[in-house]
């Protein structure tokens, strides 16, 4: 929602008329300084948006701010030029409005097309949401990174990792505007207090790794030569259920230089609907793209979203840090899934930052089943992992 300054407003002031924490209406607002703002200029105020009424006989400013249970300045702060002993039936007038219920549904088929149009709808609403193209996928798709908070420990989520497990994209979107709420109406999740997670923690998601490969699954092969590729690949097939590659049939979670020879050995030799590690580690723009991600960021904590099976996989040849252990048990505990430290796979994303940054990774396979896994688990789901989403944050 957007308000114009006048003379004598503050920052401070607007938090306190709209019931926003400041550091929420600072950061939506980066390009103001708070102790000089010029009248006129515009303030988004996040977590609020409008609507019009139109005037009806014996509407008054008064009235209308206790059916509404706003303060009465609110509505001059959108109607400057309203006088409030002559409002005239008929006129429009509008009305700040609290956002208190989600605009994202993750309960569908999550394809490129829905996460674009869910993210255009948080940016508008939440404002202080930083957001970055780090790359680009095989068919020129943008992968966005969005950053939530301001502190000095960064934590970073990912889903979509594989086509067919896209169900992972719209757990995190869901869960991330159920944040987004929280932060702006000042409610608990859980009876957790977030509040505290915004100045503490640097929240960094990648929603969706491979949106070529999860468009292919959900939309079928694209014209043109990349969709022709896909089909031959898949034996002329057009169900692409199965299929967890990048849309050149290269396995993302394959791609990266943690033994990535000993995968390459053994699995598939050529583009496959899974499990081709690549002619080479670091071959594929996406898998690049995280990796410089993880590079730049400094992550304290990674979390890479999967299905299926509700494990957890935690290790790396040991190179885990101990504590890595301690935030397992947390996910164990809130969750019930199963923590797994050793596995004989190799040149995940998890594996490559336990070893090159000997942070804590972990890989979380939601749910269970064949993937992909049917929308009839997802609120199953989406509870579990909610408690894994706040310890990530706390722990």
């Amino acid at each position: 929602m957007d308000i114009q300054v006048r003379k004598g407003d503050t920052l401070w002031y607007y938090a306190g008329l709209f019931n926003i924490p400041l550091p929420l209406l600072l950061d939506s607002n980066p390009g103001l300084s708070p102790e000089t703002l010029q009248i006129g200029s515009p303030i988004q105020i996040p977590g609020w948006r409008t609507s019009t009424h139109i005037i009806e006989q014996g509407d008054t400013l008064w009235k209308l701010a206790g059916e509404t249970r706003l303060s009465l300045d609110a509505l001059f702060l959108l109607n400057p030029n309203a006088d409030p002993g002559r409002l005239q039936v008929g006129d429009p007038l509008l009305i700040p409005e609290r956002v208190t219920n989600r605009v994202v549904n993750g309960n569908r088929p999550y394809t490129y097309t829905a996460l674009t149009g869910d993210l255009q709808a948080l940016f508008k609403l939440y404002p202080f949401i930083r957001t970055s193209a780090i790359g680009q996928s095989v068919m020129g798709k943008e992968l966005q990174e969005l950053r939530i908070g301001r502190g000095n420990e960064s934590v970073h989520w990912n889903g979509s990792f594989h086509a067919n497990e896209w169900i992972t994209t719209g757990v995190i979107m869901q869960f991330l505007n159920d944040y987004l709420l929280a932060l702006t109406n000042k409610e608990p999740i859980r009876g957790m207090d977030v509040q505290p997670f915004y100045n503490r923690i640097r929240l960094s998601i990648v929603p969706m790794v491979d949106p070529d490969g999860v468009d292919l699954v959900l939309n079928g092969p694209p014209e043109g030569a990349f969709g022709e590729t896909a089909l031959s690949i898949n034996e002329g097939s057009r169900d692409f259920s199965g299929w967890k590659a990048n849309i050149r049939g290269v396995d993302l979670n394959n791609q990266f230089p943690a033994k990535w020879e000993v995968e390459a050995e053994r699995k598939p030799k050529a583009p496959a609907f899974r499990d081709f590690p690549g002619y080479e580690p670091l071959s594929e723009p996406e898998a690049v793209a995280m990796a410089g991600l993880a590079r730049q960021r400094n992550f304290s904590k990674m979390l890479a979203f999967h299905t299926q099976g509700e494990v957890i996989y935690w290790g790396y040849e040991g190179l885990e840090p101990p504590r890595s252990m301690t935030i397992v048990k947390e996910f164990n505990r809130v969750s019930g899934y199963e923590p797994i430290r050793f596995v004989d796979s190799y040149a995940g994303y998890k594996d490559w930052f336990i070893q090159d940054f000997r942070q804590p990774g972990f890989t979380v396979e939601l749910g269970q089943g064949v993937n992909p896994l049917p929308l009839e688990q997802f609120d199953e789901i989406y509870q579990e992992s909610i408690g894994i989403f706040l310890a990530s944050l706390y722990m």
